[in-house]
C-alpha cells in the first residue's frame, strides 16, 4: 500500500508540474508578443518565472523547465545565470536542439558570433528541421561580416515559410552590403519581396535595388534600348521609385529619360494613358524624395509650365477632380504641387477625396508640405525662410519612410546589460536628448522601442523638425518632441537635465552662438551617458572643392544653384575629384546637397566635445565599438583620447569612426 501511495503521489506531482509547465510556456509566449505593451510583457515574464520555479521545486531535474528559465534570465539580462541554466538542462537531457539554440542566442548577446554559430550548428545536428537554429546561423554569419552567406540563409528561411520580422530585417541588413554585378531574377524577386513587406526601412536598400535595376536595364551599355511600355509594367522599378532613393547616376538618368518620354507622349496625344499612370505617379513620388533634384531640359520646363497654367484655369473654371488628375500627375513629376500658383485652390479638397492611387503623390507633394508649414510657424526660426522663394525653402533630409525593426525594450535594461551600469536609483522615465536628430528616424526609434523614455530631438533644420513632428504624430509616438537648438538651450538653461545624450549630426559653423560641449555638459546629470561618434561624414575631396567654389563665388543654396552644382558633378563623375561624392546617398537629394555644402558639420564642435569627455575626473569611457559594431578594449581608446586632448602627437581618434559611450562620474 505504501509503494502504491508513493506512485500515486509521484504521478500527481508529474501532472501538476506538466500543468505548470504549460502555463509557463503560455506566459513566455505572451512575454514575447509584439501585440502587448512592454509592461504587460514584463508581467508575463515574471508570471512565467513563478510557474517555472514551482515546476523546479516539484521536479528539480526538469530539463525543459531549466531551459525555459534560462530564456527568462537571458531576457532579463542575467546572462551568466542563463548560461548556467542552459548547460544544466543539457546535463539532465543531452542533445537538445532547443538548448543548443539557446546557447547560440546567448553567445550572440555576448557579442561572440563565431561561438554562436558553433552552438547553432550543434542544434541543427540534433534537429535538422530547427528553423530557430537555422535563423541563428544566419544572424551569426551576418555579424561575422559574411553577408552573402547570411543572405542566402535568410532567403531559404523565407522559402520554407519562416516569414518572421527578424528574417526580413536580417535579409535587408545583408542586402545593404551586397555587390550586384549581373542581372539576376532571384535577386529581383528578393528585392520585390523586401519592398512589398510593410514595416521595413526600405530607404536602407536603395543602393541594392538600384544596382539590380542598373543590371536589369543594362545601363552600362550606351546602346541598350529602354522601352517605356516595358518600364511601366516593371514591378521592381515601380516599387523602388515609390519607396527608396537610389544613389546611382545611371539609374537617375533612367528615371529622367522615362519622365521625359511620358511628357513627350502627353504633349503629342494630349492624354496620359492609363497604362503609364502608375509609372508617372511613382516617378512623382521619387522626384519629391529627391527634393526635385532631377534635371529637366528647357523644353520640358516650358511644357510643364503650360500644364500648370492649364491646371490653374481648370480649377478657376470649377472643373471636376477627375478632369484634373492627369495634369496633376504630370505637374507632380517636375515640382511640388504646394509650390504652384493653384496650390491654395487645391486646399478645398481633403486628401481622401482624391482617387486612392493618387493619394500618396498628393500627400507628399501638397498635403504633408502644407501641414509642415503650419508646424514651422511655431518657431522663431521661420522668419529666416520668409525672404526665400518658395521653391528654395530647404527640404527635410534624410528622406525615410519606416523605422528600422527593433523589439521593444527599456533604456534601463539596455544600460544594465549593454553598458554594465547600475540602474536601481534611476527614475521610472528617463529623458534622452538627441542632438542633431536630422529628420528624426533614430530619435523616433528610441522613442518607439524604449518603453521608459521621453525624447527631446534637436536639429538645426526647421524642415527636419517639421517633417519629424508630423511623422511622429502620424505614427502616434507621443513621448517625443522636436526642437530647434534655441529652445533646447533655453530648456537646459532653465536647469533641466537628461539621463542620456545621443550626438548625431553636428551643428554647422552658422550656429555661432551654440557650444555643443557646453550644452551637453550642462544637460548631463550625474551618471548620465553621452553617446557619440568620432568621425565626421561629408568630407570627400568633392565636398571640400564644392565648399571652396561656394565661398569663392558667394553662391546661395537656391534650387537652381544646387541643380547646377549637381550637374557639374554628374557630368564629370569619372574625375577623381568627384568620384567619391557621386557615390554618396546625400548627393541624390537637394536637401542632402544643401546640408553637405552650405551647412557642413563643424569639426571644432566635435573637438570641443571630445576634449570635454577626455577629462577622466568628470567622465569615464564605458564602451567603445568599431564601425562593424564590435566592442573594443576601453583603456587604449581612453588613453588615446586623453593624449589627443593634451596635444600629444598620437594617431587621432577623430576620423576612426568609433562609437563611444561616456558616463558622467558626478
Amino acid at each position: 500500500m505504501q509503494a502504491k501511495h508513493h506512485v500515486q503521489e509521484s504521478h500527481s506531482q508529474q501532472a501538476q508540474a506538466a500543468r505548470l509547465l504549460l502555463q509557463a510556456n503560455r506566459a513566455y509566449g505572451e512575454s514575447n508578443s509584439g501585440g502587448l505593451s512592454h509592461i504587460q510583457r514584463l508581467q508575463a515574464r515574471q508570471e512565467c518565472r513563478v510557474y517555472l520555479e514551482e515546476v523546479i521545486a516539484l521536479e528539480p531535474n526538469s530539463a525543459v523547465a531549466l531551459g525555459l528559465l534560462g530564456r527568462v534570465e537571458m531576457d532579463d539580462g542575467q546572462l551568466e545565470n542563463a548560461h548556467d541554466l542552459f548547460n544544466a538542462s543539457l546535463q539532465v537531457q543531452p542533445r537538445q536542439a532547443q538548448q543548443y539554440a539557446n546557447l547560440g542566442y546567448w553567445a550572440l548577446k555576448t557579442e561572440r558570433p563565431a561561438l554562436a554559430e558553433q552552438h547553432f550548428l550543434q542544434a541543427l545536428d540534433c534537429d535538422r528541421q530547427s528553423a530557430a537554429a537555422f535563423c541563428g546561423v544566419a544572424h551569426a554569419k551576418r555579424l561575422q561580416g559574411q553577408f552573402d552567406v547570411a543572405y542566402l540563409h535568410y532567403r531559404k528561411l523565407l522559402e520554407t515559410g519562416a516569414e518572421w520580422d527578424s528574417v526580413y530585417s536580417g535579409m535587408l541588413s545583408c542586402a545593404h552590403h551586397l555587390a550586384v554585378n549581373k542581372a539576376d531574377s532571384n535577386l529581383a524577386l528578393d528585392a520585390i519581396a523586401l519592398l512589398s513587406h510593410e514595416g521595413l526601412p526600405h530607404q536602407e536598400i536603395g543602393r541594392f535595388v538600384g544596382a539590380i535595376i542598373r543590371q536589369q536595364y543594362d545601363l552600362d551599355n550606351p546602346q541598350a534600348e529602354i522601352f517605356l511600355d516595358a518600364a511601366s509594367t516593371d514591378e521592381l522599378l515601380i516599387l523602388a521609385l515609390q519607396k527608396t532613393l537610389m544613389p546611382d547616376p545611371a539609374v537617375e538618368e533612367l528615371v529622367v529619360m522615362l519622365r521625359r518620354a511620358i511628357l513627350a507622349e502627353v504633349a503629342q496625344t494630349v492624354e496620359l494613358r492609363d497604362e503609364l499612370q502608375q509609372l508617372a505617379l511613382a516617378i512623382a513620388q521619387y522626384a519629391d524624395r529627391t527634393g526635385y533634384a532631377l534635371a529637366a531640359e528647357d523644353d520640358e520646363e516650358r511644357l510643364v509650365a503650360a500644364v500648370n497654367d492649364s491646371l490653374k484655369a481648370q480649377i478657376v473654371m470649377g472643373e471636376s477632380q477627375e478632369a484634373l488628375t492627369g495634369s496633376l500627375m504630370i505637374s507632380a513629376m517636375y515640382g511640388a504641387l504646394f509650390h504652384q500658383d493653384f496650390a491654395v485652390q487645391l486646399g478645398q479638397w481633403n486628401l481622401v477625396d482624391w482617387p486612392l492611387a493618387l493619394q500618396p503623390v498628393l500627400a507628399a507633394s501638397y498635403y504633408h508640405r502644407a501641414e509642415e508649414e503650419g508646424i514651422k510657424q511655431c518657431f522663431d526660426e521661420k522668419a529666416e525662410e520668409l525672404c526665400l522663394d518658395k521653391m528654395d525653402v530647404p527640404q527635410a533630409w534624410p528622406a525615410w519612410s519606416k523605422l528600422a525593426y527593433r523589439a521593444e525594450s527599456s533604456l534601463k535594461s539596455l544600460m544594465a546589460t549593454e553598458l554594465g551600469l547600475a540602474t536601481d536609483k534611476l527614475p521610472d522615465t528617463l529623458r534622452i536628448m538627441v542632438c542633431g536628430a536630422q529628420s528624426g528616424q533614430r530619435a523616433m526609434e528610441l522613442a518607439s522601442y524604449l518603453a521608459d523614455v521621453e525624447v527631446i530631438a534637436v536639429d538645426e533644420s526647421l524642415a527636419n523638425i517639421a517633417k519629424a513632428t508630423r511623422m511622429a504624430a502620424e505614427s502616434e509616438i507621443s513621448n517625443i518632441v522636436f526642437w530647434p537648438w534655441s529652445i533646447a538651450q533655453r530648456f537646459v538653461a532653465d536647469g533641466h537635465q537628461v539621463h542620456w545624450v545621443e550626438v548625431g549630426r553636428l551643428p554647422s559653423p552658422a550656429m555661432t552662438e551654440l557650444s555643443l560641449a557646453a550644452l551637453v555638459n550642462n544637460a548631463a546629470g550625474s551618471g548620465a551617458v553621452v553617446h557619440l561618434h568620432t568621425s565626421i561624414a561629408e568630407q570627400t575631396t568633392g565636398d571640400r572643392q564644392m565648399r571652396k567654389l561656394i565661398a569663392e563665388h558667394r553662391l546661395q543654396p537656391t534650387r537652381s544653384t544646387l541643380r547646377q552644382l549637381r550637374r557639374m558633378v554628374l557630368t564629370n563623375r569619372q574625375d577623381a575629384t568627384w568620384q567619391e561624392l557621386a557615390q554618396e546617398d546625400d548627393f541624390y537629394s537637394l536637401g542632402g546637397c544643401r546640408d553637405r555644402w552650405f551647412k557642413p558639420q563643424d569639426e571644432a564642435q566635435l573637438k570641443d566635445l571630445m576634449a570635454m569627455v577626455s577629462n577622466e575626473v568628470e567622465w569615464k569611457l564605458i564602451k567603445a565599438r568599431d564601425e562593424d559594431g564590435h566592442s573594443l578594449a576601453t583603456k587604449p581608446v581612453q588613453t588615446q583620447i586623453q593624449a589627443e586632448a593634451l596635444g600629444s602627437e598620437v594617431q587621432s581618434v577623430m576620423g576612426q569612426n568609433l562609437s563611444v559611450y561616456f558616463q558622467r562620474r558626478r
